[in-house]
């Protein structure tokens, strides 16, 4: 099984990306919580135990995790010390520049290359 920690959901991924995904099982989307900016470093370390427990028990084999910095961090602590391997998606940015009228716009596209292993 290949968890999917994050805040992007498996179902809008390319192929490519779900190609390398599928490498490892079956893709589940388990949502990254969002984490109040006030909260202590105790709560913060509090909700990575309990995130890090439940992904434990589903035992997959791989999880990408990418969410908020200090959450990530300890989630991926745990989870690394338990034996489960981590990754971060590596994606290239492309930007074009679009003129409309007296503005310019920048669009900012992310195609997937690889999963990289913390």
């Amino acid at each position: 099984m290949f968890i999917n920690f994050s805040n992007h959901a498996s179902t809008r991924w390319g192929v490519p990306q779900k190609q390398a995904a599928k490498k490892y099982g079956e893709i589940v989307d388990m949502q990254f919580p969002n984490v109040d900016p006030e909260a202590t470093s105790e709560e913060v370390h509090e909700l990575a135990r309990v995130c890090a427990e439940k992904i434990m028990e589903m035992k997959p084999e791989c999880v990408l995790c990418q969410g908020e910095f200090c959450l990530s961090y300890q989630v991926i602590q745990k989870l690394k010390k338990a034996g489960i391997k981590v990754v971060a998606a590596c994606s290239e940015r492309k930007t074009e520049e679009k003129k409309i009228g007296n503005d310019t716009r920048k669009v900012s596209y992310f195609i997937f290359v690889q999963f990289r292993e913390y």
